[in-house]
Parts: structure tokens; C-alpha cells; sequence
């Protein structure tokens, strides 16, 4: 890694507070990197040489069979992804690939659970993005099996509205196909869901969702504030 790249890195929650040589030894070998659109970053049943953060961009978490891709996860910056193969030493579940232009801090797996053994504070901040992980599934898997498909997308709208500041817009930064497979719909169905949502208090402009009544929309999609991330 390049030496002016270290301070922005450095200040990643996943390494914030680890102790100064055993981060230097993490910076000694990785790497920050760019990578264009739609590229692959890795495959299902490979075995994960790296670590991946995402710093930058928007990266696809996908599973396939039979031709068939559907969308695990949309990963957001910053934050790591399937680290749970690099600690466990196992091959991965799913794919990757990049949606955006995006920076990725790749940090070799094997160093990654040699530093583990060695520093507290990368253990503990290893445990709290396994825990996390394990809690978004837990998340993702109720929102699945207990609400309907225009319930679904009008609780994501409220997330993401919530997450980008509250302010009663939210812009999707997947395109409409990704976002439909993530939920569990086809593009059409997901049309249909928009279209629902207009008569509880939305309006849509492209990429961008206006909250036009939120009493409507929480009444219709029925937030709950703790399984949906909104305290």
C-alpha cells in the first residue's frame, strides 16, 4: 500500500484501533485498488486468497445455479465482505462483483488470520463485523417469510431513507434489477410494488424516491424499530 494511502485506511473501523505495528504489518501487504463496473471479483467455491473492504462503490454479493443469478446483498462502503471464509479458512458461498466504480483495500487472507491471533482490538472488530453480518441475515430471512413484496421494498425505502440522513428522499444506487432480485421479485413485480406504494405515500423520479406522506408509508409497510435497523 502506498504510504499517502495509509491514513484514510488506517481510520477503517476495522482497523482503527489495533495497535500500530501489528497494523503496519497488515498495510505491508495489501493493497488498494480500483476496479471498474461489472467486474468479477470472485466466484462461489473459490477459496479466498484475500480480504476484501470495500472503500468506495457498490459491490453485488450473488448466488447462481442453472443459469439463474439472484442478489445475496448490495455491500455499501465501508465495510468488509464475506469475512467469514477468510477467518474460517473455507471456500466462498457466494460471488462477488462490482455494480460501480469502486476502491477495494485487498488484504491477503492468510495475513489476515495471522494478525487475528496477534491483536485484540482487530479480533474484537472481526467479531462485531461477523455479528453484524449474521444479524443483517437474520434480518433479511424474517423480512422474506413474513412480508409481502410491496411491504418489503416500502421498509427498504425507509432504511435507506433513514441511513441517508432523514431528509424524505432516497436515492437507489442499484439499478431496478438488482434491487428487485435482492427482494425476492421479478422487475415486474417490482413495478407493480412501486406502483402500490404510490397510493401510500411515495413518488418516483428515476433513481429517486420521495417520502410524500410517512405516515401512509409506515402504516402500509409496518416498520418494526429494532429488526429494521431504524432506532
Amino acid at each position: 500500500m502506498r504510504p499517502g494511502e495509509r491514513p484514510e485506511i488506517a481510520n477503517l473501523p476495522l482497523f482503527r484501533e489495533m495497535q500500530e505495528g501489528q497494523r503496519d504489518r497488515i498495510f505491508s501487504g495489501s493493497f488498494l485498488q480500483a476496479f471498474p463496473p461489472q467486474l468479477t471479483l470472485f466466484e462461489l467455491g473459490q477459496h479466498p486468497d484475500f480480504l476484501h473492504v470495500l472503500v468506495d462503490g457498490l459491490v453485488e454479493l450473488y448466488a447462481h445455479s442453472a443459469g439463474r443469478d439472484t442478489t445475496m446483498r448490495i455491500v455499501e462502503p465501508v465495510t468488509s465482505f464475506i469475512l467469514a471464509a477468510v477467518i474460517t479458512d473455507q471456500p466462498y458461498l457466494m460471488s462477488a462483483r462490482t455494480i460501480a466504480p469502486s476502491r477495494i483495500l485487498l488484504v491477503p487472507a492468510a495475513l489476515v488470520r495471522e494478525v487475528v491471533k496477534d491483536d485484540c482490538a482487530l479480533m474484537q472488530a472481526t467479531m462485531r463485523e461477523l455479528a453484524q453480518a449474521y444479524r443483517d441475515m437474520v434480518r433479511a430471512l424474517t423480512d422474506m417469510k413474513l412480508r409481502q413484496s410491496a411491504e418489503r421494498l416500502g421498509n427498504l425505502i425507509l432504511q435507506q431513507e433513514h441511513r441517508q440522513g432523514g431528509s424524505g428522499t432516497v436515492q437507489l444506487k442499484a439499478e431496478k434489477r438488482l434491487l428487485a432480485s435482492l427482494l425476492g421479485m421479478t422487475p415486474e413485480n417490482l413495478s407493480r410494488a412501486f406502483g402500490a406504494l404510490g397510493e401510500h405515500g411515495i413518488a418516483v423520479s428515476g433513481a429517486q424516491v420521495t417520502i410524500t406522506d410517512r405516515a401512509a408509508l409506515e402504516a402500509f409497510s409496518r416498520p418494526d424499530p429494532v429488526r429494521d435497523d431504524l432506532a
